[in-house]
């Protein structure tokens, strides 16, 4: 399970995904970074003031590094913040809404929260649904895990002393839980929201890959279900906004289009009916699912539970042509979603791998363990170094702050409009800009060669290139030759022989994981939201210097 795997904080951002413009040149999806940072004394144009192309990417690298050009990214923010009072409108919509946000202390939920606030402090109420005992444990959680964190550090600059004042008559905790009936609200405050609430956002939910079938179901596929319900109650509920992620698609190749799922359908059905028309496959029903994994739970001893249901979910994932557990039951809680919405107008956004923002509020800014970083980390501290990968596959990665300006541009637009219906948006890199695999890891090699991790010792830990490997096998060869070598020495005492077992064991595990993303055939498409982002204003289309474009 990768969150029982410790690893260190790693701040990364995606190379691949920015656009440079050097004295009119634009470099993209296949400029290296060492061919960035040998230009790197070439200055970019801005203003009167020359920048080198390593101050430009080593912000969106290290979060240590974002200081030195704070005040260039501060310019640049206030500019796209005047943006968004063009096209949408979108300062002038949010404005004395009421939104009502679950996953709040979560990393995408809390970047979006950031900038609603920054980006119209006017906006009516921020309701946050909040896992807590008691009001005070939930409002305790709002101050240490959202207001005081380091990404808030915009914010307190432009309130100053009124920073913590300004920030509590705008976020308002309700103790909740996605998982319990009435989403776990009292009743008196469950009736306040439904008379208030404009928006809702659903952020929250299980994102370990191999989590326990019961809980990933209850959390992913019943928790929109009971959310939604509550909007049902909303009377002046304008938008319900469900984030999913975008390898819903599951085992589907080629460019994947912004289509959505009915009751019954499965990626295997699919897959089945394209390769002939008169072969059936059983429907997937839902709801089964649900009674299977309740019966799975209650027939087993508690010391076998765990891995016992893990195994399920992972299973039926795989029978029904999904990867994992995760986005087996995120997919289900969409077929679930659309088949209960009724006239309620809903979004969902699905993005693909969510990292580190690239421009706002601060570049680099990252926090916990993203989805690929114990793959990172491992690599760094040497302990993993091959993998099963395809080289010429591409990784989908999108900054953070990428995906919220996204969810507003959905927001708006169909908030205002409040027509009932199911719109579905990619928020992808890819089709437009993709990075292979091959480049992705030999940017990180170069990266870790440069600022390399340190042992126990305090030595810089060297590394070699990942060696890529085409299949399992073959990948399994290769470590089990290099333990084989490493224990050669036999002076070597039980700690180390312990240590390298370790390492063995969670270089497996992150194979096993990490294998359907390594040799993904398919392109996620973000065609559906480019049109919309560009109509926040004229300003969006414009380039600034070392800016990531919206798509």
């Amino acid at each position: 399970m990768l969150r029982s795997l410790v690893f260190p904080r790693v701040t990364v951002a995606p190379k691949n995904v920015i656009h440079l413009s050097i004295n009119g040149d634009r470099f993209g999806s296949k400029c290296c970074m060492e061919n960035l940072w040998e230009k790197s004394s070439r200055k970019i144009n801005n203003g009167n003031v020359g920048v080198s192309v390593r101050d430009q990417v080593s912000p969106l690298i290290n979060v240590e590094n974002t200081e030195v050009s704070m005040n260039g990214i501060q310019e640049e923010i206030r500019a796209k913040e005047m943006e968004l009072s063009d096209g949408l409108g979108i300062v002038r919509f949010i404005t004395g809404k009421v939104f009502l946000i679950t996953g709040a202390t979560g990393f995408l939920a809390k970047v979006l929260i950031e900038k609603i606030l920054r980006t119209v402090p006017d906006v009516g109420k921020i309701y946050l649904l909040i896992k807590a005992k008691d009001e005070e444990s939930a409002m305790q959680r709002i101050k240490t895990e959202i207001i005081n964190t380091e990404l808030f550090k915009t914010l307190q600059q432009a309130h100053g002393k009124s920073h913590q004042q300004f920030l509590l008559s705008k976020l308002v905790p309700v103790i909740g839980n996605l998982c319990e009936s009435n989403l776990g609200m009292e009743m008196e405050i469950s009736e306040q929201l439904a008379n208030e609430v404009d928006i809702i956002i659903n952020s929250g939910g299980n994102t370990t890959f191999d989590e326990s079938f019961d809980v990933s179901l209850s959390t992913n596929t019943l928790g929109p279900c009971r959310f939604l319900s509550f909007a049902k109650r909303c009377k002046k509920l304008m938008l319900f906004l469900h984030v999913s992620t975008a390898y819903v698609n599951g085992e589907r190749q080629g460019t994947l289009l912004e289509k959505p799922f009915n009751l019954g359908d499965s990626i295997a059905r699919e897959k089945a009916a394209s390769e002939s028309p008169t072969r059936s496959f059983p429907l997937l029903n839902v709801e089964a699912e649900v009674e299977m994994a309740l019966d799975a739970r209650n027939g087993f001893q508690d010391s076998t539970v765990s891995t016992t249901m893990k195994e399920l979910g992972l299973e039926r994932a795989k029978t029904y042509g999904w990867h994992d557990t995760y986005v087996f039951t995120k997919a289900m809680g969409e077929m679930m979603i659309g088949n209960q919405r009724e006239e309620i107008p809903v979004v969902i956004i699905r993005p693909s791998v969510i990292e580190s923002t690239s421009i706002e509020p601060i570049p680099g800014w990252i926090e916990g363990i993203r989805m690929l970083d114990p793959l990172l980390i491992s690599y760094a501290k040497g302990v993993l170094t091959g993998l099963p990968v395809d080289g010429k596959a591409a990784i989908d990665i999108v900054p953070v702050d990428m995906v919220v300006n996204a969810i507003l541009a959905a927001t708006v637009k169909h908030a205002r409009m409040r027509t009932p219906g199911l719109s579905i948006y990619h928020v992808g890199s890819s089709v437009m800009n993709p990075i292979l695999l091959q480049d992705f890891f030999g940017y990180f090699h170069d990266y870790f060669k440069s600022s390399p991790y340190m042992d126990l010792k305090k030595r810089p830990i060297n590394i070699e290139r990942m060696k890529l490997f085409n299949s399992m096998d073959e990948f399994h060869s290769h470590i089990q030759t290099e333990a084989v070598q490493k224990t050669g020495d036999a002076t070597q005492g039980k700690n180390f022989l312990r240590r390298l077992r370790k390492s063995l064991d969670i270089a497996k595990h992150l194979a096993k994981i990490y294998e359907p993303y390594m040799f993904y055939g398919g392109r996620i498409c973000a065609g559906l939201i480019t049109p919309i982002q560009r109509n926040c204003g004229k300003r969006c289309l414009k380039r600034s210097r070392g800016a990531l474009d919206l798509m």
